[in-house]
């Protein structure tokens, strides 16, 4: 089973995204993050095989935290999630690694977005 960190400020969207990604038998949210800092303090932890970052966070934003994480694994498998789906935003995050790009509340082709990432090697 393929464990997935979520980084969002928001607890409801948190729950929500839980929600929808546990559905699926081969996925499990094994970690919750408030903020960047909080993000990549975990994702070196824990090293999950999937994280879901906003760019919108308090005290380090998504972006920021793509990138330390990235620096730290380069294999690290990111897909930003964000409300700011501007055409900028989306092609900062993959020049900077990110592996995908979707935009908040738009979350029907989630499972297929992870399953697309989780093929990555």
């Amino acid at each position: 089973m393929k464990t997935i960190l979520i980084a969002d400020d928001s607890v409801f969207m948190q729950k929500f995204l839980t929600n929808v990604i546990e559905q699926q038998n081969n996925y499990k949210v094994s970690l919750l993050a408030n903020n960047g800092q909080d993000a990549i303090e975990q994702y070196k932890k824990e090293k999950p095989d999937i994280v879901l970052l906003d760019i919108v966070m308090p005290v380090k934003d998504g972006l920021s935290a793509l990138k330390e994480i990235l620096s730290y694994d380069e294999e690290a498998k990111v897909i930003m999630c964000s409300a700011l789906g501007t055409k900028n935003h989306m092609i900062e995050a993959i020049n900077l690694g990110a592996k995908d790009f979707i935009v908040k509340p738009f979350f029907h082709h989630l499972i297929e977005t992870l399953n697309k990432v989780n093929a990555y090697e």
